[in-house]
């Protein structure tokens, strides 16, 4: 598994596994709605992102793309930096890909910005990434009750983080799960 940028030639497999049956959205906040871009638009904008790699890398297993890694500021003043992560097909849950994912995106992150602390958001409708985010480290540091309201059912946003300084102390512990 490894983390890389994207290369022009994938833009548009990558827009397939985005727009085309993307089962990966019922757990990453299917509150939002997913309106599909034109695969141009994608070009110009999220493939360019993935291209550059500075901000979002797309997570490699076996040869194949299967999901991808993102940060973005929060607030770059106060240096409050949140990440996502996807694996856009089911075929490859359970499997700990998410885990060396977010392992490898986490390092990458702290070694590469200046930061006390990476950030995480979820929802108690994922216990799927709130499990993954607990295996490298990450705590919940907080809970807004039911503020996600899906289908029906209200759910918790759940608000996730590593310091740096546990990430150090436990950085070889995890890594060598993986």
């Amino acid at each position: 598994l490894i983390l890389r940028p994207a290369l022009p030639t994938e833009s548009e497999r990558l827009w397939q596994l985005i727009y085309v049956d993307p089962v990966w959205k019922k757990y990453d906040a299917p509150y939002y709605p997913h309106e599909q871009e034109e695969l141009e638009s994608f070009r110009l904008g999220t493939m360019a992102r993935f291209i550059e790699g500075d901000s979002a890398l797309l997570i490699d297993f076996e040869g194949e793309v299967v999901g991808s890694v993102s940060a973005h500021w929060e607030d770059r003043a106060t240096r409050w930096l949140e990440l996502g992560i996807v694996l856009y097909s089911d075929q490859h849950w359970g499997k700990k890909i998410g885990r060396r994912a977010l392992t490898l995106w986490l390092d990458h992150l702290f070694k590469s910005q200046d930061v006390a602390r990476i950030g995480l958001t979820t929802w108690s409708g994922n216990p799927r990434m709130i499990r993954c985010a607990e295996s490298v480290g990450m705590v919940v540091e907080g809970r807004l009750r039911q503020v996600r309201y899906f289908e029906g059912v209200y759910y918790d946003s759940i608000k996730m983080g590593v310091l740096r300084t546990e990430w150090e102390a436990n950085e070889f512990t995890i890594q060598k799960k993986y």
